[in-house]
């Protein structure tokens, strides 16, 4: 599939915001974090800034972005519509919680509940995110359970990275547990990563050439049906080689997962200072990271369609 950059940004952006988003929640209501305003002011902007950059850079991809309100109409059957709702409906809880803190200093009791209720629209929204993708059943690399866990994951991971951040930049108290956050979430995001690759390159689709035409035999391609490359050819039959996609493999690995979990592991130990940055070291490098697997999971994908360009396996 073409790598679309507007929703690269988007699932990205956004995940990571509602990452961060779940975070301050979590460490509200467990009263981990004291509710310092300008350590919230930061945050709460942090978050709430790329969730709504990453949803408008989304529209970008839209043929008619000023049409883009109507989608949300659609929500009993598309989980497009339901993310559109669920994403609006975050809002209210996370603006009231990011309030209670900023602008009345207290992040527990009432404020800490409205936290846990926008903590769950945004794994909510996430989730939605992901079904967008793992509801195709024409791309087998999407139609899968990971592809649902890896976006829930991510999502944590990242924001787990910009809470640590944020929090080292500031110099709040128990940033050992904002960093074990960010160690623990980045190794399991590895894990997952390693078991999708596992997952897409041990199987393929059950659509083969003779089931998409139902023709027994070795079904092949005798003329092309067309002369010149269409929509469908450039969106859905995307390739990527494979020497380039084992170097994005490799460079995947090393910026999302290794240098982040190195930096926030000796973070962890170090002095206060060095701590922020070593964390700002591995938030960047996670950034980059982040954004190399998103693109690897729309380029790796293949649409059943190429069948009818060629392809014998989808």
């Amino acid at each position: 599939m073409h790598p679309a950059k507007s929703v690269i940004l988007f699932t990205t952006a956004s995940g990571a915001g509602y990452g961060l988003l779940i975070w301050l929640a979590l460490f509200s209501a467990t009263g981990t974090i004291a509710p310092d305003r300008g350590f919230g002011f930061a945050a709460f902007v942090l978050s709430l800034g790329l969730v709504t950059g990453g949803l408008l850079s989304s529209t970008l991809h839209l043929g008619h972005p000023e049409r883009a309100w109507r989608a949300m109409s659609q929500w009993r059957t598309s989980w497009l519509s339901r993310e559109g709702v669920a994403a609006l409906l975050t809002y209210a809880p996370a603006l009231l919680f990011a309030a209670a803190w900023v602008l009345f200093g207290t992040n527990s009791g009432i404020a800490a509940f409205l936290g846990l209720i926008a903590a769950a629209m945004a794994l909510v929204t996430i989730y939605c995110t992901a079904m967008i993708y793992a509801s195709l059943r024409t791309v087998h690399a999407w139609h899968n359970i990971w592809t649902r866990i890896g976006y829930m994951t991510y999502g944590l991971m990242t924001g787990a990275a910009l809470m640590a951040l944020t929090g080292s930049l500031w110099g709040v108290a128990r940033l050992d547990s904002l960093l074990g956050a960010a160690i623990v979430t980045t190794a399991l995001g590895y894990m997952v990563k390693w078991r999708y690759w596992r997952f897409i390159d041990g199987t393929s689709s059950a659509s083969t050439a003779e089931t998409a035409t139902r023709l027994k035999g070795d079904v092949r391609l005798l003329e092309a049906p067309h002369t010149e490359a269409n929509y469908l050819m450039t969106e859905m039959g995307f390739q990527i080689a494979r020497d380039h996609s084992a170097k994005l493999r490799r460079a995947t690995l090393v910026f999302c997962f290794a240098v982040p979990f190195v930096a926030f592991l000796l973070a962890y130990a170090a002095g206060p200072v060095l701590a922020a940055i070593l964390t700002l070291l591995g938030t960047l490098s996670m950034a980059a990271g982040i954004l190399v697997e998103r693109w690897l999971f729309f380029a790796e994908a293949k649409h059943v369609v190429m069948l009818y360009y060629g392809e014998k396996t989808a």
